[in-house]
């Protein structure tokens, strides 16, 4: 029998922790690694895994994420089971509020699970960098019989209070459930890690539909997955822990492990972009039986130019996307956006630069990201001077240095030197 898979994409978050990057956008909008998006990410690995019915549930600052689902996911194929379609937060509950929580999110668009009746229900989060073969999970839940299956990964035990944490049997079968506990308990045999729910899940549609209704007709509670419905389902259902370890993407050298990055702060984006640079990157995009699909662009080809002492245009352990010009300047270490100028003498380090900034000559830039359209005028220090990096833009703990838009241009001028 073909199961029929419906999956929702979970992408409302504010990204509170990524400021001033989701000042004005939501966070799965964030562009990443040159070219795309972190959305593209958990879509890319749904319709890699032959998904095709997809909603994208947003809620916040989505004009950003819906302008990129236009330009480079909104397709239909001949059978009316092949979209992916944005659907905003419709208050279509009494209370007419926005999403209280991600079981409230599906919740309020149940009608969307009740019209497609599938077999199974895939609900994704948009937040994390990694590449799944989704098949592999749905595989084993159906192995198991299982009301729901957990997408789950060890982490250190120091990071349990920011993920559910899953305590499981040998078989994988789920005994308890912890969301966001300091004090969970750790992995059998292994005092330093816990096992962390990815917030990625499969859902037997009758299971699902069950646990949404008795849900919400109770007044208290957040109407989460990892708050309240998963807890609430310990002991009752049928709930299982996918290994992510296992997974395995085709076209990967046999032994490659696995990816997944949880982006959540400044830090950690900048760590996962910098992943990408890397000679032998631990996050394979090079696979062309496993794409990381985006937005369809007509840029013209990345170009360098000029080849004199102090004015060569290269780029070195680099990524460099299309349309950007490197007329005379440097790149070592760092990830170029779309359309990005960088002018004669000037020299970008270890930074991540989003699409359309414009890096005047011999201006200096190390360990910052720019978002969209930066302007860096001519002669600027950023990221030498962390006492005046810091009186003038966001810097986080570890130094990196975060520019707003153009704006910030007006703010730039007063670091010529």
């Amino acid at each position: 029998m073909q199961l029929r898979v419906l999956a929702f994409v979970l992408a409302g978050g504010k990204g509170t922790r990524l400021y001033p990057l989701t000042k004005e956008r939501a966070k799965p909008a964030v562009p990443f690694g040159g070219q795309y998006r972190i959305v593209d990410f958990v879509l890319s690995n749904l319709v890699n895994s032959g998904i095709y019915s997809i909603y994208v549930l947003i809620q916040f600052k989505s004009q950003s994420l819906l302008q990129h689902l236009r330009d480079g996911w909104e397709f239909s194929g001949v059978l009316k089971n092949q979209f992916v379609i944005p659907v905003p937060a419709q208050m279509r509950t009494e209370g007419e509020s926005w999403y209280r929580g991600t079981a409230d999110a599906i919740f309020q668009n149940i009608n969307l699970i009740e019209q497609a009746d599938p077999h199974l229900v895939a609900i994704f989060g948009a937040d994390h960098i990694y590449r799944m073969n989704i098949r592999d999970m749905i595989e084993y839940h159906e192995r198991n019989r299982a009301d729901v299956t957990v997408a789950a990964i060890p982490v250190p035990k120091s990071q349990a209070r920011e993920f559910g944490v899953i305590e499981a049997a040998p078989s994988g079968a789920i005994i308890g459930f912890h969301e966001k506990n300091p004090y969970a308990p750790t992995m059998p045999g292994d005092p330093e890690q816990v096992y962390a729910s990815m917030g990625n899940y499969i859902f037997s549609t009758r299971a699902l539909l069950h646990e949404l209704h008795a849900g919400a007709a109770k007044l208290e509670g957040s109407h989460d997955f990892g708050r309240d419905i998963l807890p609430g389902m310990v002991g009752r259902s049928n709930m299982y822990a996918y290994d992510f370890n296992t997974n395995t993407i085709p076209g990967d050298p046999p032994g490659s492990k696995v990816y997944w990055r949880d982006v959540g702060t400044i830090d950690a984006f900048y760590e996962a972009t910098m992943d990408l640079r890397s000679v032998s990157p631990a996050l394979n995009l090079f696979n062309k039986q496993w794409p990381l699909r985006t937005a369809g662009y007509d840029d013209p080809p990345a170009k360098f130019t000029f080849d004199d002492e102090g004015r060569r245009g290269q780029a070195v352990d680099s990524i460099v996307a299309g349309g950007a010009i490197l007329s005379g300047g440097s790149a070592r270490r760092s990830v170029i956006g779309r359309g990005v100028r960088i002018h004669s003498g000037a020299q970008v380090e270890e930074s991540v630069i989003f699409d359309g900034c414009d890096i005047g000559r011999r201006a200096k830039v190390r360990r910052a990201i720019l978002d969209k359209n930066v302007d860096i005028p001519e002669d600027a220090v950023i990221g030498y001077d962390r006492e005046q990096d810091e009186r003038l833009y966001h810097v986080t703990e570890s130094g990196i240095v975060v520019i707003e838009g153009r704006r910030s241009s007006v703010a730039i001028s007063a670091m010529q030197i």
